[in-house]
């Protein structure tokens, strides 16, 4: 039952390959922007961004150019562009050993000299990028589809980040996971991250999880649909038995709070739903974790096409 258009529905067992073949497509293109940009906490350099056409890098710095990556999931290319005025597109389909040829391939008509480490991350079986013919599929509908969720997520996403006025992180999507997060901070030092993602050095968990914080987003797993999920690090004393609207629930074996995407879909208010969903699990962390207050946001004016 499609109850709220805006929201598609795409069941993960139907899309498994094209997610997989995806997943390590943006992988290959988030260690690009990796390499090339200027590192910033917690690993933001390294993210890439939902656009109105799919997904972006943005404005990675080469040399006294600009280059831009942007996965388009309605002609179905990736599209390079840099700040002199030149670009080229390549169309997506195919193996990820292709892929990763052409990017490199692309990259160098351009005059972009990088050289990644061409081995994914964070995937238990990670087969160099030159030899995966494995993940060879892409069916363009699909990848469309996760698009479109992506949009509904980054939009209530968004909304909830604006409500919180203390250190908080763009929305964005982490190509290691293949989730669409947003994290927030409380101020404190949190304790060493142990570590332990596979083929991921333990270093990049220490950095990215310094500092306490909740942190939310969505992910194609976790539900028949994906998923909406929230965790924090390091989870205060009570925080699985938090309160949540219905609907959700605490994973004990991913430490973490889900809301399936499906559940959301069919719900009469999805945006309302996702919404107390990430206020109550942000509340959960802030709360038993005693947070120190945040800044409290300026009230804006309603009417903001006056001013």
């Amino acid at each position: 039952m499609l109850t709220n258009p805006g929201w598609p529905a795409l069941a993960v067992d139907d899309w498994t390959p094209t997610r997989d073949t995806l997943h390590m497509y943006t992988q290959i293109v988030g260690k690009v922007k990796m390499v090339l940009a200027a590192p910033v906490n917690h690993w933001w350099h390294v993210t890439l961004f939902v656009d109105s056409r799919g997904l972006t890098t943005g404005a990675i710095p080469v040399g006294d150019r600009i280059l831009e990556l942007s996965f388009d999931f309605v002609d179905h290319v990736l599209v390079a562009r840099t700040s002199d005025g030149r670009g080229d597109t390549l169309v997506l389909g195919g193996s990820v050993a292709r892929f990763y040829a052409d990017v490199m391939a692309l990259l160098s008509r351009l005059d972009v000299d990088v050289r990644i480490h061409p081995v994914p991350n964070e995937v238990a079986d990670a087969i160099p990028f030159p030899d995966d013919t494995v993940h060879a599929t892409y069916v363009a509908e699909h990848a469309r589809l996760f698009w479109q969720q992506l949009v509904q997520a980054d939009r209530v996403l968004r909304r909830s980040r604006s409500e919180f006025r203390g250190k908080v992180s763009p929305v964005h999507y982490f190509w290691g996971a293949m989730d669409l997060a947003v994290t927030r901070f409380s101020g404190r030092p949190a304790p060493v991250h142990p570590g332990g993602a596979p083929n991921c050095p333990d270093s990049v968990m220490v950095e990215g999880y310094s500092d306490e914080l909740s942190s939310a987003g969505f992910w194609p797993g976790g539900g028949a649909e994906g998923a909406f999920y929230a965790y924090a690090y390091p989870a205060p004393d009570g925080y699985a038995a938090a309160e949540m609207p219905e609907g959700a629930s605490f994973d004990a074996a991913l430490g973490e709070f889900l809301l399936p995407y499906e559940t959301v879909r069919q719900a009469p208010d999805p945006d309302a739903l996702v919404g107390a969903f990430l206020q109550a699990t942000s509340a959960a962390a802030a709360n038993l974790a005693d947070w120190p207050p945040a800044p409290q946001a300026p009230a804006i004016p309603a009417d903001r096409a006056s001013r």
